[in-house]
This record gives structure tokens, sequence and C-alpha cells, in this order.
């Protein structure tokens, strides 16, 4: 018998390795019969997609682009993520709201009250049920950037201290909220990871 729709966001500071594992997790979900959607942010929408572009890219202050993540993130959710909850689908979504608290927040030090309260008047209603958080100390994330082929964006040039203050976010949201996170070692083997998520997968039917 399939679950209710759920909603799973993956988190995780740059490096942590999200996006090894979330093909994996689509596919794992799709052989338990799920129909699944899988986005990300910010983007997920063509306007989203533009404002992905700037805010990976472009130099703003910190206020800009708060706003400019939740103007993207109202647009994702209600043209992607509501809807396919709506049909019973699940939805795995690569960085959420928590993303905000962590990079815009912990960060570059925006309020958190203010972080909370654009998040309750835009989706109060609609949180994820579980929030996947790949940790690794901020010496792997490093390494395995230095390793990348790709062009590395504004948030990943950050200083390290601007990293991990991130990373140090992301946990204490994790303490804060023990029945949603689970925090998973992204220094352990892939396999060892896998078994882990099919695990967490599992309480979900």
């Amino acid at each position: 018998m399939i679950a209710s729709p759920r909603f799973i966001t993956l988190e995780g500071i740059d490096g942590a390795g999200k996006s090894t594992h979330i093909g994996w997790l689509t596919e794992t979900l799709r052989q338990r019969g799920v129909n699944v959607v899988v986005t990300r942010e910010p983007g997920g929408t063509a306007l989203g997609e533009q404002w992905r572009d700037q805010l990976l890219h472009e130099t703003m202050t910190r206020e800009t682009q708060t706003l400019l993540m939740f103007a993207a993130r109202s647009e994702h959710l209600a043209q992607v993520i509501r809807p396919a909850l709506a049909r019973g689908d699940w939805v795995l979504c690569d960085r959420f709201t928590d993303a905000t608290y962590a990079y815009q927040g912990g960060g570059h030090g925006v309020s958190t009250d203010t972080i909370t309260h654009l998040a309750h008047w835009l989706h109060g209603d609609c949180m994820p049920d579980v929030t996947l958080l790949f940790d690794v100390p901020l010496e792997v994330s490093q390494e395995r950037l230095q390793k990348t082929e790709k062009t590395l964006d504004r948030f990943e040039r950050e200083p390290d201290d601007f990293m991990q203050r991130v990373r140090e976010a992301y946990l204490e949201l994790a303490r804060q909220m023990p029945q949603r996170y689970r925090v998973i070692d992204g220094r352990k083997s892939i396999d060892a990871i896998r078994n882990e998520l099919r695990g967490i997968l599992d309480t979900l039917f």
C-alpha cells in the first residue's frame, strides 16, 4: 500500500553529497510504485530558474537575496509543490526554506524572525514531512568542491567562516526539530548512506 503524499527535502552545505543521492531516492520510490516529482530551489519553475541564475551569480544585498528566494519559492509552491501533493504525488526537493535559514540567516546574518515571518506567511500550511540533512565537516566540503569541474557559484565561493556558519545553522535546525530532521553523515560510503536512506523511506510507508 502506498502512503499518503510526502514532501521530502534534502539539505546540506555545498559538497555534502545530497545531489549524489537524489536520483537514487527517486528511482527507489518509483520502484515502490510512488509517483515522484523531483525539483529544486531556488528554481523549479521557468521564472524561478531565471531568478536562480541571478541569485547564484549576481551581486545583491542580503535583504534582496532573501526576498528573491521567497519570491521564487512562492511560484514554486503554486506551480509545482502544492499541485503535486494535491494529486497524491510525492515531492523530492533539493533545498527549501531551511536553506534560507542556513544561508541567508546563518551565513549572511538575516534575522531569523524575518525569515520565520515570511515562511509562515507563504507556506505555514505546507512544510516538509522529512528533511534529510547531509552533513560533512567543512574540510570535506572544501576538498570535494576543489575537485569539481563545474564553475563555482557565489555561495560556493564564500569564505570558510561563512560556510561554517551555514553548517552550524543547519545543525541547530536539526536540534530544534528532531521529529522532522534526519542527519546523515556524508562521509560514509555511498552504500552505507543508501542503506540508511532506505530505512528512512521505510518509515514513510
